[in-house]
């Protein structure tokens, strides 16, 4: 069975939907960080909600209901705490429901299984890090998100792998990221879509966020 496999959406509803057209009817697991930084939070939960997507909590996500930003950069800090003042209650309730991990044939985490929200895991990661991972989890298949840089990597016959970021891209390539993963043959594909970045940078700055959230998103940094 084929899936897509998405991460760090970080409330950018064009990125989104674009990734959605692409892969068309396929199920959707998201990685965290559903909210943060872009400007349509309320847009991009009804969407998961109506696509039935299973989704897990991103640190911007836990932020946003905890109101902890002690550990956020001004910049991401001013943009949780819009999103908080912008969230409908359905929407603070959605962000609520969300687990830390996803534990099926496939286990996803934002960060790592040792830390669920904090961790950074890139594709350079040591093979003894990765294969701590597999041991803990006792998964084939481990998704991470949270770097917004995608990899695949291969330990054996197991496989771990970061879908990138929808919505705020970090490798040099702007486009929205995501993955699509054949669970029976345990192959994975990167994909990247175009989007409309103009019409997220203009809502960006019209509605009061922090204008190097919209800079960056033409650069994908």
């Amino acid at each position: 069975m084929q899936v897509a496999v998405i991460a760090d959406i970080h409330s950018n509803l064009p990125a989104l939907e674009a990734v959605l057209e692409e892969v068309g009817h396929l199920p959707i697991y998201c990685a965290g960080d559903v909210v943060g930084y872009n400007p349509f939070p309320n847009e991009v939960i009804a969407l998961l909600k109506e696509r039935r997507a299973v989704s897990i909590l991103g640190n911007h996500d836990h932020a946003v209901i905890s109101g902890d930003t002690s550990w956020f950069n001004p910049i991401a800090a001013a943009a949780i705490e819009w999103t908080a003042g912008e969230l409908t209650p359905g929407s603070r309730d959605y962000l609520r429901t969300l687990p830390k991990t996803y534990e099926n044939a496939l286990y996803m985490v934002h960060g790592s299984p040792k830390s669920p929200l904090e961790e950074y895991v890139y594709g350079d990661a040591p093979d003894y890090q990765l294969l701590d991972m597999f041991n803990s989890t006792r998964r084939d298949v481990i998704v991470l998100g949270h770097t917004h840089v995608p990899f695949i990597k291969r330990l054996g016959g197991r496989l771990v792998f970061n879908p990138g970021s929808v919505g705020q891209p970090r490798d040099g390539d702007p486009r929205a990221s995501c993955a699509v993963l054949d669970t029976e043959e345990l192959e994975v594909e990167i994909i990247r879509v175009a989007y409309d970045i103009d019409a997220v940078a203009r809502a960006i700055l019209d509605r009061g966020l922090p204008q190097p959230l919209a800079l960056r998103l033409y650069g994908g940094w």
